[in-house]
């Protein structure tokens, strides 16, 4: 299997996983009557899966952590954000439309990155192309909404 099929499946995959995990923390939160408690308990989970998993690949890496830029840690805050916006949201709003807002702001946040090749990422400039198959991509998103 070549590389690209191999990340092709795990990015499928993962994307699998974001109404999944919308849903299921949503659901959390509902029970336990917090969103927000109900994100904090998805972070200590996920904060221990990913500690399991250094402990099986090496912790080498945590000691070049301190000597980073400081706007790369923006990250962890909006995985944040985007938790507990959507375990708030998602029962209120719905599953369907809560991601397709996300996946709308996905696709023009990754088509500004990708063009003017922020925070070190690959160039890939916007062609005509590319913005037709955005467009596209944006109007199906929509119309699985309209259903």
């Amino acid at each position: 299997m070549s590389e690209t099929a191999r990340y092709t499946i795990v990015m499928l995959l993962a994307g699998i996983g974001v109404p999944l995990l919308a849903t299921l923390n949503a659901s959390l939160g509902a029970r336990i009557g917090s969103p927000f408690v109900a994100g904090t308990v998805l972070f200590a989970v996920a904060f221990l899966s990913a500690v399991a998993v250094n402990a099986i690949t090496g912790f080498d890496a945590l000691a070049r952590v301190p000597e980073q830029p400081g706007h790369l840690f923006l990250a962890g805050v909006l995985v944040a954000f985007y938790v507990l916006s959507i375990t708030l949201i998602a029962p209120r709003f719905g599953v369907g439309n809560a991601i397709f807002c996300v996946l709308l702001g996905q696709l023009v946040s990754a088509a500004v990155i990708d063009h003017f090749a922020l925070f070190g990422a690959r160039l890939y400039p916007m062609t005509l192309i590319r913005a037709a198959g955005l467009t596209l991509m944006t109007l199906g998103v929509l119309l699985t909404q309209r259903g």
